[in-house]
């Protein structure tokens, strides 16, 4: 993947698969998927897990696979670091979010507002679920409860559908078709923190999520 496809694909990421990835549950045990959902923008302070992304091409006949590390403290602030196949880190300190690319030692950043806008991204800044989204129970299947987000203002949107996965009391996973017809599913494995039901001692360090450019960067701002 050449350096201008990597940043596309983060930017596609950060529209609409960061966002989305916040959408934990931490309901009652009868709740469905959208009570859930509603129950964690009052109630989830922050989480950490690991995640494997795969990424198809809108015929299904390619794909391609990145893992890493996700972590998430209520207001406004996430990270995303990549690990395989190559290192990229994605992190929000609640005032910009910024892009970094290892291979090329280069980030960029743009201000929260800008880049979250009407994507899935935007629950991340606090707002209640129903406020940018239609929310509707999607089915079940191999132990998990499905919903679906729509965004009410599809002006501006990054994607055409949203699916959201709940096994029990933890999200399970995370679909989205972009524009273009391509699908990213986002499937984790064990949430520590609050959002595992852990304690605010927990919690993801502040710290996590204060981006510094390395030595030598190159830094571009919007």
């Amino acid at each position: 993947m050449g350096p201008a496809r990597r940043r596309a694909v983060a930017r596609a990421v950060l529209g609409g698969t960061l966002g989305a990835l916040l959408l934990l549950a931490v309901g009652a045990a009868r709740a469905d998927a959208v009570q859930r959902l509603r129950e964690f923008a009052r109630e989830v302070k922050g989480g950490e897990t690991p995640f494997t992304q795969t990424v198809t091409s809108p015929d299904g006949a390619r794909r391609k696979v990145s893992s890493g590390t996700f972590s998430f403290l209520r207001p406004n602030r996430f990270r995303f670091a990549y690990a395989k196949p190559f290192e990229q880190l994605i992190v929000c300190d609640g005032q910009k979010v910024w892009i970094y690319d290892a291979d090329l030692n280069q980030a960029s950043s743009r201000p929260l507002a800008k880049a979250l806008g009407q994507t899935p991204a935007a629950l991340l800044a606090g707002a209640a679920p129903d406020a940018d989204f239609a929310l509707a129970n999607d089915g079940t299947g191999d132990g998990l409860e499905w919903l679906k987000a729509t965004p009410k203002q599809r002006e501006g949107a990054t994607f055409q559908s949203l699916r959201v996965a709940f096994r029990g009391r933890e999200l399970a996973a995370v679909e989205i078709v972009d524009n273009f017809g391509q699908r990213s599913l986002l499937q984790f494995n064990g949430w520590a923190g609050a959002a595992g039901g852990g304690t605010a001692a927990a919690l993801p360090a502040p710290a996590q999520f204060r981006f510094v450019a390395p030595a030598g960067a190159e830094v571009l701002e919007q």
